[in-house]
């Protein structure tokens, strides 16, 4: 059932464009809540498009999973759980700039769906808001659940060796970062760039254009520059601290974050909302800079390897990797919170690297590149490497757990369902009745929707 809540938010907007449809009918009522009939087709329709499925018993999974969340907002209504208009506001944007990102520009999404950015707010807000207020709810049916050790050992017993999960090949690796220097001239010639644009702004030139043109973001450089609904906590402090300090049409200077030197332009604001162009010129690093940090990196894995150092004292010695340094250069993964990567899941250079070492060995330093094009070197130690496997308690333990604890969420979510139908008013139309549900939604044949 948790699936519905995950799944929803790829699913709105995520069909062909909007046809016009015919007046849509109720296919189920939860209390006070409906489900109608394009709710259901949207979703089946979305899944199809992208060869999911077309299985007519898919369409009863997502009716069930969409009483489910009405039931959810049923409760929540009871329980007055709810969400703040601004959290809403900040969800949904979040989704529109992934929207946008995908599909390379607000005007392409706009021109895709043929409303502006304003209008497709104004149709997320009730489908946004309503899963924020069922994923609330569903928080509050799990969050006493814990799982002890014994119960961790009795589920792992319990499952047919068969069943128990496969895990894939896996390996823990740490690692030192270097990034070359900047020369001052570099620098110099990064800022007069940005301040002959800035003049040439000034003197009429189009703020869109010059940063289609020379503009080094590659987020925003093929939409001239611009985001829109901006709000603080979005982007580095350095550029916020700019970027709010302007007055709507004025240029700043030129200034400097992690990512390079920017100019920003103001174009509107919105109480502390902004919409702004901006344009990245990043440094050039010269073919020394790259040089000589390679070299500083060779020079300490000597170090490590003649035993001087150890790779956990050369870490936090030497690396620029504010999030691993101070951890020995142990490299979390942000998908489980966990120091375990599988190698599916691994960056491409880094996947090479360690598909060659030996465990305990450090490699050479090897040239990466950040997402924003930021070259660098770093020493990797793999640190251990495991084969494809069966879940072994003694070795997967954090991952049995957490799918003993999964499992102990969803009866405890299966047992506050059916205790909430007891006393909840459903009915359901009769297409659906054929259905083969996981609860009793249909309580007696007399009780659906015409």
């Amino acid at each position: 059932m948790k699936r519905a809540l995950i799944a929803a938010g790829l699913l709105i907007f995520g069909t062909a464009k909007a046809q016009p449809q015919l007046v849509d009918g109720v296919v189920a009522v939860v209390g006070k809540n409906i489900v109608l009939k394009s709710n259901v087709d949207n979703q089946f329709k979305s899944l199809q498009e992208k060869g999911l499925t077309d299985n007519s018993a898919e369409r009863c999974r997502i009716f069930e999973d969409l009483l489910f969340e009405k039931l959810l907002l049923h409760q929540a209504d009871i329980d007055s759980i709810f969400v703040s208009p601004e959290e809403v506001d900040l969800a949904i944007d979040r989704r529109l700039n992934s929207f946008i990102q995908q599909i390379g520009s607000k005007q392409r999404l706009e021109q895709y769906y043929k409303k502006s950015v304003v209008e497709i707010k104004e149709e997320m807000q009730p489908f946004v808001e309503d899963q924020m207020i069922a994923q609330k709810m569903l928080r509050e049916v799990t969050k006493d659940i814990e799982i002890t050790p014994t119960e961790v050992r009795s589920f792992y017993k319990s499952l047919p060796e068969d069943s128990l999960p496969l895990i894939n090949s896996q390996v823990e690796y740490a690692q030192i970062i270097k990034y070359p220097e900047v020369s001052p001239e570099a620098k110099q010639e990064a800022i007069d760039r940005l301040n002959d644009l800035r003049q040439r702004i000034e003197d009429g030139s189009s703020f869109s254009t010059m940063a289609v043109l020379y503009s080094e973001d590659p987020g925003s450089a093929k939409n001239g520059g611009e985001y829109t609904g901006i709000k603080r906590g979005q982007f580095v402090k350095e550029f916020e601290a700019v970027a709010f300090n302007l007055k709507v049409g004025e240029i700043s200077e030129p200034f400097r974050t992690e990512y390079g030197y920017h100019i920003v332009q103001l174009q509107k604001r919105r109480g502390e909302e902004l919409d702004l162009r901006h344009i990245l010129i990043k440094p050039k690093i010269s073919q020394e800079n790259l040089q000589k940090a390679r070299e500083f990196l060779d020079s300490v894995r000597t170090l490590i390897i003649d035993k001087k150092v150890s790779f956990i004292e050369a870490a936090e010695k030497f690396s620029e990797d504010e999030n691993s340094k101070l951890n020995g250069g142990m490299v979390m993964n942000p998908q489980t919170s966990d120091t375990r990567w599988e190698t599916g899941q691994l960056d491409k250079g880094i996947f090479y690297t360690v598909d060659k070492l030996e465990v305990g060995r450090v490699s050479e330093p090897s040239l990466f590149r950040t997402p924003d094009e930021k070259e660098g070197f770093r020493l990797i130690k793999l640190l251990n490497k495991t084969e494809p496997h069966r879940a072994d308690l003694k070795t997967d333990y954090q991952i049995i757990q957490n799918v003993a604890r999964q499992q102990k969420e969803s009866d405890a979510i299966q047992k506050w369902i059916d205790e909430k139908l007891k006393t909840t008013y459903v009915r359901v139309n009769n297409e659906y009745f054929n259905c083969e549900f996981q609860r009793n939604w249909i309580k007696r044949s007399s009780q659906y929707v015409e």
